[in-house]
């Protein structure tokens, strides 16, 4: 069993935000050609669910409902009551360090800043969960550009929605991380390392 997590805000002012890019993620997700069930919210696990298999492996997709900060609060209520190992938890998040553009899977590896993170390893005791790391950092030139990633404060440059000429690398990467997560599923059901 697996508990594919995406971290965000929720609320509609924070929709297509770089900081809701793990909920924009695991949306797809849940959407391409699987057989989830609707998204429902769940008050004890203070989330959004939806539950399906793959390869053989029941899957529970979810969307804390917490804001970003607080995340591990629904991590650790999930944890707790399927009675899943910490490897068996993967995150899906924004992460301001990587270009627009990257994936990058981690294990063992500290928050580096970013809040929602932290926030699970704080509630879980143990950073040895699998993150998929989609990055946000803007690769754009100019003026704008340059100010928005030298300038502005992270918190905030988190909270500002993708442009129109990011969207294309938005959806590709989306894209990437769905046939991710499928290989990272096949992979581990074989017993072999992620990373």
């Amino acid at each position: 069993m697996k508990i594919i997590i995406g971290l965000g805000n929720p609320g509609s002012k924070y929709t297509d935000t770089r900081h809701n890019f793990g909920f924009m993620a695991l949306d797809y997700f849940q959407s391409a050609a699987f057989d989830f069930s609707p998204w429902q919210k769940n008050e004890k696990f203070q989330s959004l669910l939806s539950e399906g298999e793959i390869e053989n492996e029941k899957i529970i997709l979810a969307k804390p409902q917490t804001m970003m900060n607080l995340s591990g609060q629904a991590v650790k209520a999930l944890a707790d009551f399927y009675k899943i190992d910490s490897p068996n938890i993967w995150v899906l998040h924004d992460d301001i360090d990587l270009p627009l553009g990257t994936l990058r899977l981690s294990q063992n590896s500290g928050a580096a800043g970013h809040k929602g993170v932290q926030s699970i390893i704080d509630a879980l005791g143990v950073k040895d969960f699998v993150r998929f790391r989609l990055g946000i950092k803007s690769d754009q030139q100019g003026f704008i550009a340059t100010f928005f990633s030298r300038f502005m404060p992270a918190e905030k440059f988190v909270l500002q929605k993708f442009n129109e000429a990011e969207k294309e690398k938005v959806q590709a990467i989306i894209e990437k991380t769905q046939k991710s997560i499928l290989f990272s599923l096949k992979k581990s059901n074989q017993g072999a390392k992620l990373n």
